[in-house]
C-alpha cells in the first residue's frame, strides 16, 4: 500500500465566533476547502452556570446548501429546528443536517449539561452540497453513540466509529448525497492503524488533543489538521501519546462555490435569493420551548 503524502499541516488557531472560543483549521490562509469540506470547528467550552442551558449556546439561525454536521466529544448538543426535529446527542454521537433548500437550527446545551460535568466538546464541519442537490428538502439524522458501528485493533489501543462511508466493510448509517467518509478514532499511545482512501478522494485528519506520527514520517501535535495529497492509497497514524481524530475524506464536486454566513450556493445570484428567502420566512420559524 502506498502512503499519501502530506500536502499541509494547519495549526487550528483560536477565533472569537459570537462570543464562543472556536479552532478553525478549514479554511484558513492558503486553504480555502478540502472539497467537499468547507470548514471545520473545534470548540471545547465549559457551559455557563449563570444562563440556563436553553438560553445558551447558538440561538436559532439558518442555513442553506450544504451539510452543517456536528461531531459530539464531550457532554452534548439539544438541536432543534424548523422542521419539527427536536433532540439531544450527547458524546459519541453525531447530529449530521442537510440544510437544503433551507431550515432554522439551534443549538442549545442539554438540560443536563452541569450534572455531565459541564462541557461540552464538539467538531463541527460543513459539508458541501452537490448543486442538483442544495434545494432539497432538509433532512437531519441524529446518532448516538449506541447506534455508531465500531471496532477496535487486535490489541485494542485502537477505537474508529464508522459515522459515514464506510471502513473495514462496515457501512456508517448516515446517508450521504455524495462520496463521503466520516471516522472518528481514539487512539492509545502504541497504537496503530493504516486508514485506506479511495483514490479520487480528498481527505484530511484533524486531531482534538495528543500527537500522532503520519507514515512514519511526520509527527503531528494535538489542534492540528493534516492535508494529505491525492497520491497514495490511504495513510498510517500511529499514536505517540494518546489522541483522539476526526478523518474525513470525500470526492471532491469540483463546482463553484459562494458562500456568505450561513448560506453555501453555486453564485451570488443564489446567495442573494436565500437572504431574501430567509427574510420572508421560506425556511420556517424556529420558537424555542423551554425543554
Amino acid at each position: 500500500m502506498k502512503n499519501r503524502s502530506i500536502q499541509h499541516v494547519i495549526y487550528a488557531g483560536l477565533y472569537d465566533m459570537g462570543g464562543l472560543p472556536v479552532r478553525q483549521p478549514i479554511p484558513s490562509p492558503g486553504i480555502e476547502q478540502v472539497d467537499p469540506f468547507l470548514l471545520l470547528h473545534h470548540a471545547d467550552i465549559k457551559a455557563p452556570t449563570l444562563v440556563p442551558p436553553h438560553q445558551a449556546g447558538v440561538g436559532p439561525h439558518p442555513h442553506r446548501g450544504f451539510a452543517p454536521v456536528t461531531f459530539v466529544f464531550k457532554g452534548g448538543v439539544h438541536h432543534r429546528d424548523s422542521r419539527g426535529n427536536n433532540s439531544t446527542i450527547y458524546e459519541g454521537g453525531t447530529q449530521w443536517m442537510h440544510a437544503g433548500m433551507g431550515i432554522i437550527h439551534s443549538e442549545r446545551p442539554p438540560a443536563d449539561i452541569h450534572d455531565r460535568g459541564g462541557r461540552q466538546e464538539i467538531i463541527q464541519l460543513w459539508i458541501n452540497m452537490p448543486a442538483k442537490n442544495k434545494m432539497d428538502q432538509p433532512s437531519y439524522f441524529p446518532l448516538t453513540a449506541e447506534q455508531t458501528p465500531h471496532f477496535s485493533t487486535d490489541d485494542g489501543l485502537v477505537n474508529i466509529n464508522v459515522i459515514a462511508g464506510d471502513l473495514q466493510q462496515i457501512k456508517g448509517p448516515v446517508p450521504t448525497l455524495s462520496p463521503i467518509n466520516a471516522f472518528t478514532a481514539e487512539m492509545k499511545a502504541g497504537g496503530k492503524y493504516f486508514f485506506p482512501i479511495p483514490e479520487d478522494h480528498n481527505a484530511f485528519v484533524y486531531l482534538l488533543d495528543g500527537q500522532l506520527n503520519i507514515n512514519g514520517a511526520r509527527n503531528v501535535d494535538g489542534k492540528h489538521a493534516v492535508i494529505f495529497n491525492n497520491d497514495g492509497e490511504g495513510f498510517l497514524l500511529e499514536a505517540l501519546k494518546d489522541t483522539r481524530i476526526l478523518i474525513g475524506t470525500g470526492k471532491p464536486l469540483e463546482e463553484p462555490v459562494a458562500s456568505h454566513g450561513p448560506f453555501v450556493m453555486n453564485n451570488e445570484t443564489q446567495i442573494l435569493e436565500a437572504f431574501r428567502d430567509y427574510q420572508m420566512g421560506k425556511m420556517g420559524i424556529l420558537i424555542e420551548e423551554n425543554n
